[in-house]
């Protein structure tokens, strides 16, 4: 029952239609301690004073750092530690942090950064990197001092890797890309964040004990927010938005990726992202050390509801197929919904009916599985044309998709891996299943 805390955390999503920030799940964690005794945990008064936080942020290993006055909160239950005893180098209290994404610099990637007045400490495993401290203004040129928060935006969420600095009411993006670049904003709806963070790909602003969700390249705020970060982000003692959900089996087990419950998609994209959907809910796979977590479709792809049939990537778009229509969106724009979309399958892809559909990383060959047969289409024809079937061994699918890895085939709880397409189409008997709740969910069986 690994994932049964996750499952219970959920239902303020699906009742206000928009995705939150949940607890880091440890491994194993049956919920026992949900919210733990006050008088047993030091620190959770303070925790949960209505008086936010100056600053939040993850570390390089996914722990969510909590920082106020001169104590840190380490995790959704940590007790109160003083600043100083982790980090002797900077003097409480600090004024933002941050966790840093930059691929193109693998020396800087994932190091968090404090500030404080005009300085700024990097670290990484806790430990300052040498010839830290710096200027703010020398770190990141034309940064002001004295910051109310800073957050991360990913390539792919923002134009390229991307820091967004608040002070006052303006927001400053500084572009990572050589040479560097910034530019200052005025956002009406996001302004005097006192902490600001990124949560599995999406960005809170915090003002005080609210926070509000917002996209990080317009600066738009998403409905149902502002919300009580107590209710959401930390454990306080009778609070919470998970306890109705408890109470519905159904809900619980479709949301629990431990359940067993068959998904109806798979699909990886280029860059190494894998969602898994079921029940109109999606998990992102490969982001495990934030937590595991379902989200509704529409809190990242806002105009997508219901079942999805089948799933696969291509050239930094993805494709949801939903019985007989596919919807487009962009990936490297913060799923941006392709306009035209949604479209009949027959138009789009020259077939009617699809049980599971997958393209290999940076090809165009886009694979169909209906019932116990195979068909490739070639997605820079015009008009794309079904080719000639294939018999495969599986007589059903739910889903299918492909990675550097090889060629998973999902069938109920289990999966099968073959090391290419040509493997799967000369089969003659299918490997030896293998748990798509243990080597995809980490869960125990």
């Amino acid at each position: 029952m690994r994932g049964l805390v996750a499952a219970w955390c959920l239902c303020g999503a699906l009742a206000l239609g928009s995705g939150y920030p949940l607890i880091k799940v440890r491994p194993n964690d049956t919920g026992s301690n949900f919210f733990p005794d006050a008088h047993h945990n030091t620190g959770i008064a303070e925790r949960c004073a209505d008086k936010g936080f100056d600053a939040i942020t993850l570390d390089d290993k996914g722990v969510m750092y909590y920082f106020r006055d001169e104590f840190v909160w380490k995790g959704y239950r940590g007790p109160a530690e003083l600043i100083n005893s982790t980090w002797p180098e900077i003097g409480a209290p600090i004024d933002a942090a941050f966790r840093i994404h930059h691929k193109n610099n693998p020396e800087a990637h994932e190091r968090m950064f404090l500030f404080k007045g005009d300085k700024a400490w990097a670290y990484y495993e806790n430990k300052l990197v040498p010839g830290y401290p710096k200027l703010i203004s020398e770190e990141f040129p034309g940064v002001p001092s004295d910051l109310d928060s800073v957050v991360e935006c990913p390539s792919g969420e923002c134009k390229s890797d991307s820091i967004l600095f608040f002070k006052g009411s303006s927001v400053y993006t500084y572009d990572l890309s050589q040479p560097p670049a910034m530019k200052e904003r005025q956002w009406p709806l996001v302004q005097n964040c006192t902490a600001a963070v990124r949560w599995l790909e999406k960005h809170y602003c915090f003002q005080g004990v609210n926070f509000t969700r917002f996209n990080p390249v317009t600066g738009e705020v998403h409905r149902g927010y502002p919300l009580d970060s107590r209710d959401y982000f930390i454990s306080c003692p009778g609070r919470g938005h998970g306890h109705e959900t408890r109470k519905n089996a159904t809900l619980m087990s479709i949301k629990n990726r431990c359940s067993n419950r068959s998904f109806e998609a798979f699909t990886s994209d280029d860059s190494g992202r894998i969602y898994g959907f079921r029940g109109g809910w999606y998990f992102r796979i490969d982001s495990k050390r934030d937590g595991w977590h379902a989200w509704p479709l529409s809190s990242i792809w806002k105009e997508l509801t219901g079942i999805v049939d089948a799933a696969f990537n291509w050239e930094n778009k993805m494709y949801f197929i939903q019985g007989s229509q596919v919807t487009i969106f962009l990936s490297d724009q913060l799923y941006t919904l392709v306009q035209g979309y949604p479209r009949p399958l027959q138009e789009e892809l020259g077939v009617q009916q699809v049980d599971a559909a997958f393209t290999c990383p940076h090809s165009s060959d886009l694979y169909i599985i209906k019932g116990n047969t195979l068909t490739l289409v070639d997605l820079k024809q015009t008009p794309r044309l079904p080719g000639k079937e294939h018999i495969i061994v599986h007589q059903h699918v739910d889903s299918a998709m492909c990675n550097s890895q090889g060629v998973y085939v999902f069938d109920g709880p289990s999966f099968y891996l073959y090391k290419d397409v040509n493997e799967l189409l000369l089969a003659q008997v299918h490997p030896q299943p293998r748990s798509i709740i243990a080597e995809f969910m980490d869960c125990t069986q």
